[in-house]
């Protein structure tokens, strides 16, 4: 175990000092990032920025029993601070400690870590390592938010954002995406090699994100500080603000982007109140998408997680898209396994895409590369790896426009391509690629449907090139029926010897389940 990992470890443990005050596992980490931010000023020489009664040595040394009173007048003082970033992290702060004798406790266990050690391996890393933690913590609710660094890094590198880029996420949370594009450009060349004026622009004119929920814009400022990102612009860096608000307009053309928008429509079904807009819809998805493709410069690139409905939902859904694929060259879209983020059963996909010079006609063909059939379940205890996606970084290739030699997989394989003029004539939905149900299977799935038999649970099994769509069709068909469905399991191509046992497997498991006959015996009644 690294030194970070240690103290992330005793930092969250510490939680439990908290649990007879009432805190949430994201009241924690807020609390925690006032204290840290404190401490962390400390160890880094840069407590000038903090008037010297607000100050970590400062707090420590007020009385135990009056600390409690001090912490608060300070979380106040703060939030007013002259200095746009203190003012961001300390803003309407308030403390969800109610007994002076936690708080002691929480900034001497503090006070005791290995400071000397971390700074060592990265304070950002530190901090990064908490914000996962929460976003691991289903009762934290965080993981809305969190999109899986491993995920992250793989849009990142795809992309590779280059010095004198602007780089912008308009749904960043906590800062991922800009901090992994950061890394990226450092690996390549340090950013100590910049010349004066290279590296002012680094620092100041580079990175720009938008974040509208307030604790989670702190977390994503604490974590820009922490990596070096506060600059001195305040029209850069993370902002506070609804990109689909009249506030998102004043985010530049760029030239990426990278995000994974919020799920959902915007509240009471209200629409986004910017007037650039031309297609007018409360999914948010789908208004994230119209600002991400236009808010690139010509042959900029973006690289963008969205769910399946983006893919194939109708008349602004197809009118959306259709502009998409008229003012960019959307080359790949890479569909991703379930449970990695979002509500149970959603499913994601990356989108790819480059601004074209014109406004008509600059998709002429989409890669799809399916890493959802035939895939493990991701989640807590099979976390998702670096190794997973290295088959699609190869098949993707090292171009970012997604201009590298590539080989149409067929039926058998995972990377397929398809014409602009095949998704059109499929209503201009890159989820209809993947092929249709045979009629046979297609009226049984009817039957089924119509005489609704008492069965609990009904599980799909899908081959011969059949992709996600033909789940969405068979699902479509089985209309009202209320049992639950499984996740569906999908064969390319003809079924191997491999393949019939996984779906023995998956028939044990579904006859289990609806408690027909133990898992041992269907296997031995095939």
């Amino acid at each position: 175990m690294t030194v970070t990992q240690d103290i992330v470890a005793k930092l969250w443990n510490l939680c439990n000092i908290l649990k007879d005050d009432g805190v949430t596992y994201h009241q924690y980490v807020t609390e925690l990032t006032y204290l840290l931010f404190l401490k962390m000023m400390k160890e880094t020489d840069r407590e000038k920025l903090l008037p010297e009664k607000y100050r970590w040595d400062r707090l420590l040394a007020i009385n135990a029993e009056d600390r409690l009173d001090g912490y608060r007048t300070m979380l106040i003082q703060l939030g007013n601070s002259s200095h746009r970033l203190i003012r961001e992290i300390f803003a309407n702060a308030s403390t969800f400690i109610k007994h002076p004798k936690n708080l002691t406790m929480l900034m001497e266990n503090i006070d005791r870590l290995d400071w000397f050690e971390a700074k060592k391996e990265g304070l950002g890393d530190l901090y990064e390592g908490l914000l996962e933690k929460n976003a691991n913590e289903k009762k934290s609710g965080a993981g809305q938010y969190f999109t899986p660094r491993v995920l992250i890094d793989v849009m990142v590198r795809l992309m590779q954002p280059k010095y004198g880029e602007v780089i912008q996420d308009p749904a960043a949370g906590t800062a991922g995406f800009l901090i992994s594009a950061s890394h990226y450009m450092q690996e390549q060349k340090d950013v100590f090699e910049l010349n004066e004026l290279d590296y002012e622009r680094f620092k100041n004119s580079t990175f720009y994100g938008m974040e509208h929920v307030q604790d989670t814009h702190r977390l994503g400022v604490m974590n820009m500080i922490l990596h070096g990102l506060d600059g001195e612009n305040d029209s850069a860096g993370l902002i506070y603000g609804d990109t689909l608000s009249p506030k998102g307009q004043t985010l530049p053309r760029s030239d990426v982007i990278l995000t994974n928008p919020p799920f959902g429509s915007k509240k009471g079904g209200g629409l986004p109140t910017r007037d650039d807009f031309t297609y007018a819809t409360s999914n948010k998805q789908l208004a994230f998408l119209q600002h991400i493709y236009r808010h690139l410069k010509p042959g900029g690139r973006a690289a963008v997680v969205l769910p399946d409905n983006v893919l194939f939902e109708g008349n602004i859904g197809r009118s959306i898209r259709q502009d998409l694929m008229h003012k960019c060259d959307l080359h790949t879209i890479l569909r991703l396994p379930t449970g990695i983020f979002y509500a149970q059963g959603v499913k994601t996909n990356v989108l790819f895409f480059t601004r074209g010079k014109s406004e008509k006609d600059n998709t002429k063909q989409v890669w799809v590369y399916d890493l959802r059939s035939n895939m493990p379940n991701f989640g807590k205890t099979n976390t998702l790896k670096i190794a997973d996606f290295a088959d699609f970084e190869k098949c993707f290739g090292n171009d970012p426009h997604g201009k590298a030699p590539r080989t149409d997989q067929s039926e058998t394989g995972r990377f397929r391509a398809f014409t602009r003029q095949y998704i059109a004539e499929r209503d201009d939905s890159p989820d209809e690629v993947e092929g249709r149900a045979h009629p046979l299977v297609a009226a049984m799935t009817m039957l089924i449907g119509g005489i609704n038999p008492p069965v609990k649970y009904i599980g799909i099994v899908g081959s011969y090139g059949w992709g996600s769509q033909m789940v969405k069709q068979l699902e479509g068909l089985l209309g009202s029926h209320k049992a639950e469905r499984i996740e569906p399991f999908l064969v390319r191509g003809l079924p191997t010897g491999d393949d019939r046992e996984a779906i023995k497997v998956y028939a044990a498991e579904l006859a289990a389940r609806m408690k027909a006959l133990p898992a041992e015996e269907v296997l031995e009644n095939e």
